[in-house]
């Protein structure tokens, strides 16, 4: 399999949402996840988000981000066909590195529970596990 890791541009889109669908991972297209959401992110920190494209179709994601002193793993995701062959493990090492070149020494990444395919991911390379956080959110806006 050839496989091209890039960053991700405006045109991916709707290829990039097709995956999401694909791999089952939530999105919200009216939010954060909406078109006019993910230009404005590429433009601001395009340079941390990626795809992987085999034979012209996107078919793995995965977004860097941070906050000035941690790194974040954001929207990874593997076209299920495609899954259990490294690809993953790819697209964090590009997000890494992309966030190495800022500055940052710590990355961390919020996985939901039961996802126990990408908790094993994690573990396997090197994340510290912590369940003594507790995660809390609150809209700013409301969601549409």
């Amino acid at each position: 399999m050839n496989v091209q890791i890039r960053p991700m541009k405006p045109e991916d889109y709707d290829a990039v949402i097709a995956l999401w669908r694909r791999a089952g991972l939530p999105f919200e297209p009216h939010g954060r996840d909406s078109r006019a959401a993910l230009a404005q992110q590429i433009r601001s920190s395009g340079h941390l988000m990626f795809v992987a494209e085999a034979d012209g179709q996107i078919i793995g994601t995965v977004f860097g981000s941070y906050d000035g002193r941690k790194g974040w793993i954001n929207r990874l995701a593997v076209d299920p066909r495609y899954r259990r062959q490294g690809l993953a493990q790819q697209l964090i090492k590009r997000a890494e590195e992309a966030l190495a070149r800022e500055g940052l020494i710590i990355v961390a990444a919020l996985v939901e529970a039961p996802n126990e395919p990408s908790l094993e991911l994690f573990r396997k390379l090197g994340y510290e596990e912590r369940r003594d956080i507790v995660y809390f959110r609150k809209f700013l806006r409301n969601r549409k």
